[in-house]
This record gives structure tokens, C-alpha cells and sequence, in this order.
């Protein structure tokens, strides 16, 4: 097991358990503990346990709602109510399991979420119902110690279901910073994708050093193809890492990539960049 060094690491369980490797949640474990990963995060509710009881710890929690996750979401008040209770179950499991982040996102712009031909949410209005679902879910998350992470995603990449997501309200950063801004509360963060960023807007050490004071997890991965964080990729990791460190961040590094060749070894090199 490697030391510890700049940053806690954590393993997304989805990049290793819904794709084509369809581990195991006690293979992914004991991957993760080999390599000196602290933390598994967006594990599902009935694995909890067995996370925990394999002595992880766990990052990042789901936000409870039906998968996609990302596709009803709170600019939409026609599933506020849905998103609002799951998102406060969510929140009691992570008191129950130490979790610290409980994700939460926009949602899909379209009226009908599921159909892309309904009339789409202006952007302010979704913004307005996005601070005011927040600010509902801070109070609730508030009591427990638990903070909520409003994701950024790109809506460029229509090839893969888990690449990009064509329809997401929220795929402008500068849009999520400024409802995390408007809800004004400090346990209300930005989960800055570097992934996403880069697939976006590109300038990512700019906008870290622009948002710095809103991030409250990160994840990372390859661009283009969402894959390892190798030479095949653009994104300049070290030099972001260094961003993020002077920045203050101190919170989880999350590799969610998807892996192209053996895991472990994919993993071990993300470490290995992210630590140079």
C-alpha cells in the first residue's frame, strides 16, 4: 500500500461494477485498499455496509434517485418533491454510514425530462427552482453534518450514456457557481468534473482558481473518451493538482474513468499523475 500523499483518493463504484468489467463490490474493494484509496463513493444503498465493513470509507453518496440520477432533477419542479425525499433519505444514510457529500444535480431542461421534444425550462427559472431545492435540502443536510454537491456535466458527448449527457440544464460552470453563490450556504459545494470542465469549457486551472472557494469534490478522468488519465489524453493533471492544492482544496480526489485496459494499473498511474 502506497503512503499517503497530497491527496485522499476515492474509487467511484460505477466505473468498475456497470461496465464491461462488472466487479464485484469486494474485488473493487480490495482494489481500492491495495492501491491506498481511502474511500469507494456512489455506491449503492444496499452495499453501504459492506463497504464500510471492509474498512473504506465512502466519499460521496447517490442522491437516492432512480438511474439516470442526473436526469430529474431539482430545476424542474415537477420532481421536486421526489428528488427533495430521496435526497433527504440519501442524507440520512450518510449520517448512518459516515459519509460526508451527498451529490445532487440540475437535471434535464425539458419540461417532460424524458421527452426531448417538451418544451424546454428557461434558464433562470431552472436556476431559481435549483437554489430554492438547495436551500431546502442545506437546512435538512445542515443538522447532520453533511454537505451537498451540485455537479457540472457536458452535454457535448453523445456516444456513451456516462460520457456526456446532451439536455443537462447544468452544463455550464459558470451557471452551477452562480446557484451555489445564490444559496449562500456553506455546506452547499460544486463538484468540479475535471472531465466535464474540460469537454466545456477547457481553461481549467483559471476556473479553479475562480471557483476554488466552492468546490467541494472533484473528479477526474481522460479527455477525450472519459478513459485513463495517461499521455493519450489533453488534460495536463499535474499542473491541475497543483491548482487545486493552492486553492485549498482538501477534499476527495475521485478517479471516475472508465477503464480501456486493467484497472488496477489505470488506477495506479492516475495516482502516480496526480501525485507528480
Amino acid at each position: 500500500m502506497r503512503e499517503q500523499g497530497r491527496f485522499k483518493y476515492s474509487l467511484p463504484y460505477w466505473c468498475l461494477a456497470s461496465t464491461e468489467w462488472n466487479w464485484a463490490i469486494e474485488r473493487i474493494c480490495d482494489t481500492a485498499k491495495k492501491l491506498g484509496i481511502l474511500s469507494l463513493e456512489l455506491v449503492p444503498s444496499e452495499l453501504l455496509r459492506d463497504v464500510r465493513q471492509q474498512g473504506l470509507g465512502i466519499a460521496l453518496a447517490n442522491n437516492g434517485m432512480p438511474d439516470p440520477p442526473f436526469q430529474k432533477g431539482l430545476n424542474n419542479l415537477r420532481y421536486h418533491d421526489e428528488v427533495i425525499e430521496r435526497t433527504e433519505e440519501a442524507i440520512d444514510e450518510c449520517v448512518e454510514f459516515g459519509i460526508p457529500n451527498v451529490i445532487a444535480f440540475t437535471g434535464y431542461k425539458w419540461t417532460n425530462a424524458d421527452d426531448p421534444q417538451s418544451a424546454e425550462i428557461p434558464p433562470e427559472e431552472g436556476a431559481v427552482n435549483c437554489v430554492a431545492g438547495l436551500k431546502h435540502l442545506a437546512q435538512y443536510a445542515g443538522k447532520k453534518s453533511v454537505t451537498i454537491c451540485l455537479e457540472h456535466l457536458n452535454t457535448r458527448d453523445g456516444s456513451h450514456s456516462m460520457k456526456g449527457h446532451p439536455g443537462y440544464q447544468g452544463d455550464d460552470l459558470d451557471y452551477c457557481a452562480a446557484i451555489i453563490e445564490r444559496v449562500g450556504l456553506p455546506n452547499v459545494k460544486l463538484l468540479f468534473d475535471c472531465y466535464h470542465v474540460q469537454m466545456m469549457h477547457g481553461d481549467l486551472i483559471r476556473r479553479i482558481r475562480q471557483h476554488g472557494h466552492l468546490i467541494g469534490h472533484v473528479h477526474t478522468a481522460g479527455n477525450p473518451g472519459r478513459g485513463e488519465l495517461d499521455d493519450n489524453q489533453e488534460i495536463h493533471y499535474p499542473g491541475v493538482m497543483r491548482a487545486l492544492q493552492a486553492a485549498g482544496y482538501r477534499g476527495f480526489i475521485g478517479h471516475e474513468f472508465i477503464p480501456t485496459r486493467d484497472p488496477g494499473e489505470g488506477l495506479a498511474e492516475a495516482i502516480r499523475v496526480c501525485e507528480a
